[in-house]
C-alpha cells in the first residue's frame, strides 16, 4: 500500500525551526555541546507568580471537565483590563476576545475562517512561517511582500499589484517585528489599517511580541480601531510561558466570531488551570521588567562581539531576535555553517530558511542570520568569546 501525503502536506515542506533542532542535534553527537541561539523559545524559568496561579489553578479545580472553547470569562476579562491599561483601548470580552493554543495555533487556523481556494492572503517576508502554512492549508494563494533595510523593514503598500488587492482577504503585519527587531510607528498603522479598509482586506497583527522591547512601548493596531482589523497575542515571550500554550485573538466582534466557530471545530480550548496561571501573569508587570532588562544584557553583549568582529550594528528596538548580516562575500548559510564549526559551536538562524522569494524574484532573508536571545546571560558570554575568535 502506498502512503501519499495530501497536496496540502506536500506543499509546506520542512519547518525552519524543525531544521535548526537537527543541526543542534547533530553536534551534540559529536559530543560537542553548542550554544544554541537557533529557535526563539525563552530558557529563562517561567516565572513564580505564574507557577504558583497555575498551581492554585490545579488545587482549586480538582474536579477536571473540558475548558472553554474561546476561554474562561476570568482569562477574557483579564485580558481586556490588560488591554485597556496597555493600550487605552475597551473591548468586550463576550464578543471580541477569543483564548488561543499560543499565538501559533490563532495564526496557523486563522485563514480557514475566510479564505477560498485562490484567494489571496498578504504576507510579509522575512517573518514567522505559520502566515504561509496556514494559508496554504486553506488553499490560499501567499503573495509575499519583502521587509528591507532600505524600507525600514515596513512592506511598500503600493508595490502590492491591484489585481493581487482585489483578490486578497487578509493582510498579516508584525510589528515588534520578527525577526527584524524593528517597532511600528501609529503613522503606519493608520496606513496600513486605511489600506485594509481601502481594498476590503482583514489586516491582522501578530503583536507576539509587543512586550519585549527596550525604549518606548510598542503600539498595538486595535489603538487605531477595531473596525476590519485584529490582533494575535501570546505569553509565551511575555512570561515565559512557551510549554504553557495560551495567547488570544482580539478584534473586530465579526472576525472574532468567524475565528471561533473555526476553533471550536479543531480543538477544546486551553487548560483552565493555565488560564489561571495567565491571569496571574497579566496581572503583574514587575517579571515582564525583569526580563526586558535581562534581554536587553544579552542583545548588548552579542552586538558588541558582532560589532568588534566588523560586522554591521544591527541592534534591534524589540523582540528577542538580532538579525544580523553577515560578512561581505557570504550568503546566510554560509555564516550559519561558519559559525557552527567546532570552535565556535554556536546555532543561528538562516535569514533564508525564514523567509521566501518576494513577487520581485529576490528573498529578502538572505545576506542575514537571526540570533534568539534565548541562551542565558554566561552562555551569552561565552558566545560572545567564541565570536570575537571568529576569523573572516
Amino acid at each position: 500500500m502506498e502512503i501519499v501525503p495530501s497536496k496540502r502536506v506536500q506543499s509546506i515542506g520542512a519547518y525552519a525551526f524543525a531544521e535548526v533542532d537537527k543541526q543542534v542535534e547533530k553536534l551534540k553527537k559529536k559530543g560537542i555541546e553548542p550554544i544554541d541561539f537557533g529557535v526563539g523559545d525563552p530558557t529563562s524559568p517561567t516565572p513564580e507568580i505564574v507557577r504558583e496561579g497555575t498551581k492554585e489553578g490545579i488545587e482549586k479545580r480538582k474536579c477536571s471537565g473540558y475548558p472553554s472553547y474561546i476561554g474562561s470569562p476570568e482569562f477574557r476579562e483579564t485580558i481586556c483590563k490588560w488591554m485597556k491599561r496597555r493600550f487605552g483601548v475597551t473591548l468586550d470580552p463576550a464578543t471580541e476576545v477569543s483564548s488561543t493554543l499560543g499565538s501559533k495555533e490563532g495564526i496557523f487556523n486563522f485563514a480557514e475562517g475566510f479564505v477560498d481556494p485562490g484567494d489571496y492572503v498578504i504576507i510579509p517576508t522575512p517573518g514567522y512561517p505559520p502566515y504561509t502554512r496556514g494559508t496554504l492549508f486553506a488553499e490560499g494563494i501567499p503573495f509575499f511582500v519583502p521587509l528591507l533595510p532600505e524600507n525600514k523593514y515596513l512592506p511598500d503598500l503600493s508595490s502590492i499589484p491591484k489585481d493581487v488587492c482585489k483578490k486578497a482577504k487578509i493582510m498579516w503585519a508584525n510589528y515588534p517585528n520578527s525577526p527584524s527587531g524593528v517597532t511600528a510607528s501609529t503613522d503606519f498603522l493608520k496606513e496600513i489599517v486605511a489600506f485594509g479598509q481601502e481594498n476590503d482586506i482583514i489586516i491582522v497583527s501578530d503583536e507576539a511580541y509587543i512586550d519585549i522591547y527596550f525604549g518606548k512601548p510598542p503600539h498595538s493596531i486595535l489603538e487605531i480601531t477595531t473596525e476590519g482589523v485584529a490582533a494575535v497575542h501570546s505569553m509565551s515571550k511575555r512570561s515565559a510561558m512557551t510549554c504553557y500554550r495560551i495567547g488570544w485573538v482580539a478584534g473586530d466582534s465579526r472576525i472574532v466570531d468567524v475565528f471561533k466557530k473555526v476553533k471550536t471545530n479543531i480543538d477544546s480550548g486551553t487548560a483552565t488551570f493555565i488560564q489561571d496561571g495567565a491571569i496571574a501573569g497579566l496581572n503583574d508587570e514587575t517579571h515582564v521588567q525583569v526580563m526586558r532588562e535581562e534581554y536587553k544584557v544579552k542583545r548588548d553583549i552579542l552586538i558588541k562581539a558582532l560589532t568588534g568582529i566588523g560586522l554591521a550594528d544591527c541592534t534591534p528596538e524589540a523582540t528577542i531576535y538580532i538579525w544580523q548580516r553577515v560578512p561581505e562575500g557570504m550568503t546566510s548559510l554560509d555564516f550559519a555553517i561558519k559559525l557552527l564549526e567546532p570552535e565556535i559551536a554556536i546555532v543561528t538562524t538562516p535569514g533564508e530558511w525564514i523567509s521566501d522569494e518576494s513577487f520581485d524574484g529576490h528573498n529578502p532573508g538572505e545576506g542575514f542570520v537571526r540570533f534568539a536571545l534565548v541562551p542565558g546571560i554566561k552562555q551569552t558570554e561565552e558566545a560572545a568569546k567564541r565570536i570575537s575568535r571568529l576569523k573572516l
